[in-house]
């Protein structure tokens, strides 16, 4: 038998796992020491401009949206700032890769985001 003290998600886990017939590892007990924060929930997302555009503009990491600079139908130049997203206690400004058209933004202030998430379109 091994304990092991796992952290997932901020969350802290002791682990007892029990060897069984051929060394194999049988099927472990974990117990949470604290438990889990149910996430929060999020804000819808605009459903009428959902993915318009033809250039995306996705999270670089997972966080919360803060502020939205821009509306739809915005003109924006490459290097305008288009959201805040909250990452790690720190702000981060979203900025437009390109020039364009905002087509549409796909997330509202206090969504939560992950990694790789499209954030807004630009035409």
């Amino acid at each position: 038998m091994k304990n092991y003290t796992i952290t997932v998600n901020g969350n802290v886990y002791d682990v007892t796992v029990e060897e069984g017939a051929g060394g194999q590892a049988a099927a472990p007990a974990a117990a949470p020491k604290a438990a889990p924060k149910a996430a929060p929930a999020s804000a819808p997302a605009p459903a009428a401009s959902a993915g318009a555009g033809s250039v995306k503009v996705n999270s670089p990491m997972p966080g919360k949206i803060l502020n939205v600079k821009k509306s739809v139908g915005d003109n924006v130049s490459k290097g305008d700032v288009i959201l805040v997203l909250e990452a790690m206690k720190m702000e981060n400004e979203i900025v437009a890769p390109s020039d364009g058209t905002i087509a549409s933004i796909d997330v509202s202030v206090g969504s939560e985001v992950a990694a790789g998430d499209v954030l807004a379109t630009l035409d």
